[in-house]
């Protein structure tokens, strides 16, 4: 079993600025690498179809980096700039690492074939966390204190202990506007994975994500909508003209910046909490939560953009699918086809636009919210009730969001 934990450190001035130093040396490392492999490519590209292969001569391909020839060059840096030998050697093979999973992503691709955009150079201040993959043994922790290597002992707050029988495997130290925090990957191979549970009815709740309300459960239960970002837009706003006023380069708008910085990762973690205090609200309530397969990158580009990111779906669902994992739970994603439009009631089509925010069946005479009725639908989905036209899917695997078709 993994888990993740979170401490926020309590660092001197000079722990600060040899963190600061190390940053900004992985952040030219990681630049130099990704200039490697873009220099690489455009180096052995060949317009093959555009020239007579009978005619033009095609060089051998040069010696194509890697990642593991550009560990090996690692010596060849710290012998030029003996400023990185002061840089833990497994941090800056992580360095590496991230240059190569980015670069990989968009020549090849993820698992499903869906590449990502061209990676960029990271700029000042961009580079904002160092990863310590060894693993931390007992002994390096004391008390309020962890020994990190080539850095020594830090302080961090304890607000939470370490669970017994969890070794500790990577601890990532991250930047942000607020201070410094250590991120602790825990392990222990002793916990059993629990069995994912059947849906039922019984055991099974299904909600409906929205805009008016953040989400309506199918047992009726409203769960009204924060806003934090509308509510901190006209502060953000205030925060960021006075910062157009500062000049560039000056201490006032490096102060600025940060001031700005700080209101926003406030909505943040506002945002944050509150989706973790939503899903756990959930899970206390059902060992099975069904939701909609929403298309939240495309919501976020209509002209609704600005409310469905301050709602936060995509995290909350992510944070709600890692809960149910840790806890034996489990999360289905349901095609949202037919279930605002069907009946709960009867399973006829009730067409309705936007503006009507209520549900009347002049079937089987069935009234009430469509937002309540929506997440009933999404119940039966996941339970293998028909809904209107839909069938019975597969099961689904403990922890992972799966999708489950309408057949039409």
């Amino acid at each position: 079993m993994r888990l993740t934990h979170q401490y926020r450190l309590r660092l001197t001035k000079q722990q600060i600025a040899t963190f600061e130093e190390w940053l900004e040396l992985c952040r030219r490392q990681y630049n130099y690498r990704l200039a490697e492999r873009f220099n690489w490519w455009e180096r052995n590209r060949c317009d093959a179809d555009r020239c007579s292969l009978e005619a033009c001569h095609l060089p051998e391909l040069k010696d194509k980096p890697n990642r593991w020839s550009q560990q090996r060059d690692l010596q060849n840096t710290k012998e030029l700039f003996p400023e990185y030998k002061d840089v833990s050697g497994h941090t800056l093979q992580d360095v590496i690492a991230r240059v190569d999973k980015t670069y990989n992503l968009w020549v090849k691709g993820d698992t499903n074939g869906k590449r990502s955009g061209k990676p960029r150079f990271k700029g000042k201040g961009r580079y904002r966390s160092l990863t310590f993959p060894d693993p931390i043994k007992p002994q390096h922790i004391q008390g309020k204190f962890i020994q990190l290597p080539k850095i020594g002992k830090l302080r961090l707050i304890l607000h939470r202990p370490i669970p017994d029988g969890f070794a500790i495997k990577i601890a990532t130290v991250t930047k942000r506007a607020d201070g410094w925090y250590i991120n602790l990957s825990l392990h222990d191979p002793l916990v059993p994975e629990q069995t994912p549970p059947i849906p039922t009815d019984e055991n099974t709740l299904g909600i409906d994500l929205g805009l008016k309300a953040f989400l309506v459960t199918s047992e009726g239960e409203e769960v009204a909508i924060p806003q934090y970002y509308r509510k901190a837009e006209k502060h953000l706003k205030r925060l960021q003209r006075q910062l157009s006023r500062k000049k560039k380069g000056s201490n006032r708008r490096a102060k600025a910046v940060k001031r700005v910085a700080k209101a926003h990762l406030k909505v943040a973690n506002q945002r944050k909490d509150f989706h973790c205090k939503t899903a756990k609200r959930l899970l206390s309530k059902a060992q099975v939560i069904a939701h909609e397969d929403l298309n939240i990158r495309g919501l976020a580009k209509s002209r609704l953009a600005k409310s469905v990111t301050d709602a936060g779906w995509g995290q909350f669902l992510q944070i709600l699918s890692i809960k149910a994992a840790s806890a034996g739970c489990l999360t289905i994603a349901v095609n949202p086809n037919g279930t605002t439009q069907s009946c709960s009631g009867c399973g006829a089509t009730v067409p309705k636009t936007l503006a009507d925010r209520w549900h009347t069946c002049l079937v089987c005479e069935l009234e009430l919210d469509r937002d309540h009725n929506a997440a009933i639908n999404i119940k039966h989905l996941a339970v293998g009730h028909p809904v209107g036209k839909a069938q019975e899917m597969p099961d689904a695997i403990a922890g992972v969001t799966e999708k489950l078709a309408l057949s039409r």
